[in-house]
């Protein structure tokens, strides 16, 4: 019975050009200073106009908004999660 010939292995050679998605990924700078402070200051905002709206029997902190109060509260603290999500 004749023996099969053995086939070599091809070498591997990488790529050249680099592609963009991993330049992409390498060129992302970290967040600036401000972007954690400011999201945790809008979540604290937003809870403690809430807690204040609440507990004041909705008279305060503003009177004539009314449930308006409510998407101010909430709107910061979704702004808040929109800039954490932008963090690195």
């Amino acid at each position: 019975m004749p023996k099969s010939q053995v086939r070599k292995k091809k070498v591997y050679t990488p790529p050249s050009d680099i592609s963009p998605a991993v330049s992409a990924a390498a060129s992302k700078k970290p967040s600036p200073v401000w972007l954690p402070f400011t999201a945790v200051s809008l979540i604290v905002i937003g809870i403690a106009w809430l807690v204040v709206y609440y507990l004041s029997s909705q008279q305060w902190p503003v009177e004539s908004w009314g449930y308006w109060n409510l998407l101010v509260g909430f709107g910061c603290m979704v702004a808040s999660l929109g800039l954490l999500s932008r963090w690195r």
